[in-house]
This record gives structure tokens, sequence and C-alpha cells, in this order.
């Protein structure tokens, strides 16, 4: 379980950094940065866990717990996202570090230390240190996991009323069965990564007479 060791050791005002939708072939991706600044009340410690590992109930429990830790001065936590055209322009890497660069930038004042998931830091001004494997081991990097998930997910369930054929209300984008199938029946929507590798391979594999929507 995380715990808030990395940054009670740094001090300061130490913002975990994580990232949700590297992997999707369609939406953006979303980046959180979340601060504690006088330390993560056990209550709300106790919901606060690798994204990957909490269930879909769990995640929305702690995200509405991360909320009113905000509204009461508990935390401080902002969002960034790079768009499908984005990741298309920049390649997915530089894209995620755009987007923890936002959501950075939006915390309500610069923090000490940034600590990162991941083996990459992004293009920051300010401290960073990277922590592979982060999000289990610091409350902050949890938090922001748990942030970047949940409104990802909620992003992508906005644009399934809009595209309903591909379902990512279902699949949040990621490359399932169901989602491949629809991309060789419809071809792209504006919100696929047109210039991301893995879905211009899939491109390339499907015969032109087979892709009605390109």
């Amino acid at each position: 379980m995380p715990d808030f060791s990395l940054e009670a050791a740094a001090g300061g005002r130490v913002a975990g950094v994580d990232e949700a939708g590297r992997g999707p072939l369609a939406g953006p991706v979303v980046a959180a940065a979340a601060v504690f600044p006088i330390g993560v009340p056990a209550a709300l410690a106790a919901l606060l866990d690798d994204s990957k590992r909490l269930s879909a109930a769990a995640r929305l429990k702690a995200f509405a717990a991360l909320i009113e830790a905000r509204e009461s001065g508990i935390a401080e936590w902002a969002l960034g996202a790079a768009s499908a055209a984005e990741i298309g322009r920049l390649n997915i890497l530089r894209a995620t570090h755009l987007a923890m660069a936002r959501a950075v930038a939006r915390l309500p004042a610069p923090p000490t230390l940034v600590l990162v998931d991941g083996n990459q830091p992004p293009r920051i001004d300010l401290p960073i240190r990277c922590v592979v494997g982060g999000d289990a081991a610091s409350l902050s990097i949890a938090a922001a996991s748990i942030l970047a998930k949940v409104v990802r997910d909620r992003a992508m369930a906005r644009l399934d009323r809009r595209w309903p054929q591909y379902g990512f209300a279902a699949h949040a984008g990621y490359p399932t069965a169901r989602h491949r199938a629809a991309l060789v029946a419809y071809g792209a929507s504006p919100h696929h990564r047109r210039g991301f590798r893995p879905i211009d391979d899939l491109f390339a594999a499907i015969d032109p007479a087979t892709r009605r929507g390109e």
C-alpha cells in the first residue's frame, strides 16, 4: 500500500503526478497532480491506492473523498490533458509529459518537488523525482492516478454518447476486440489517435474497401 514517506522525507510542498490513457487508440491522455500540504488523514489514506488495483466502485469512493479533501483544504489537485490530435502530432510520451506539465502548472502554488510515476521525467522547471511503481508507493501519486483515471473514464463516457458505435464507455478507447471491429466497420472518429503507431498499424492492415468511415 502507498504511504507518505517519500513526501515526508522531502519536506515542503510535494506533488504526486500520474496519468491515465497512454495505451488507448482514442481519446485524450489525462494527467493529475496532487499535493497534501499537511499530510493525508488516515481515513483518506485508507482509500488511496494505485488506481489499477482498485475496483470501479472503490475508485469513485476515493475520487469523491479527494473532491471533499480539496474543498476542505486538505488536498490541492489539478488536471491536465493532451488531445488525440496532440498525441498524433507529438507522440504519446511527449503528449503525456505535456499533460503532466499542464496539471502541475494548474496547481494553486508551485510544488517544491514533483514525484512522477515512471522513469522518464516531463519537462517541468521544478525539481523532479521519478518513482517507478510510484502509484503503489506514494499517496500523492496514488491520488493523482485515481483522479486521472476517473476523469478520463468520464470523458470517454461522454464521447460514447456522441459516437456510440465504438463502445467508448465500455473500453475507454483501449484496443479491445469490439473496438477493433468497430474501427474496421466504421473507420476512425475525430477522436481516434491518427499518427499514433498502434492505430496507424491497425489501419495499414485493413483492406481499404472495408473502411466505410475513411
